[in-house]
């Protein structure tokens, strides 16, 4: 049984900085990436930041140059580390983990707001 535990989420000022982390327990056959995905109220889940199997990334343009995605593959862990944040980047921040099967952790809040 693969789980997706998110943690790290909160409620940090303006500008403030958070880092998300994602440990993943379980057997998983086959990654192709991971990646975190947000949601916030009233909006459809997208996607945030992406890293292959082969560690390149990909990141929304709306964080680009403020967010950092980076997995530790030891741990098992996915990092999110996000800089100069905004109120706009309020949402429930959930983990993927993509292969022949689809894997997504339960989600934590990060609530920007002064």
């Amino acid at each position: 049984q693969v789980q997706l535990v998110e943690s790290g989420g909160g409620l940090v000022q303006p500008g403030g900085s958070l880092r998300l982390s994602c440990a993943a327990s379980g057997s998983i056959f086959k990654i192709y990436a991971m990646g975190w995905y947000r949601q916030a109220p009233g909006k459809q889940r997208e996607l945030v930041a992406l890293i292959t199997n082969e560690g390149s990334t990909n990141y929304a343009d709306s964080v680009k140059g403020r967010f950092t995605i980076s997995r530790d593959s030891d741990k098992n862990t996915l990092y999110l580390q996000m800089n100069r944040l905004k109120p706009e980047d309020t949402a429930v921040y959930y983990c993927n983990v993509a292969g022949p099967v689809v894997y997504w952790g339960q989600g934590t809040q990060v609530t920007v707001s002064s």
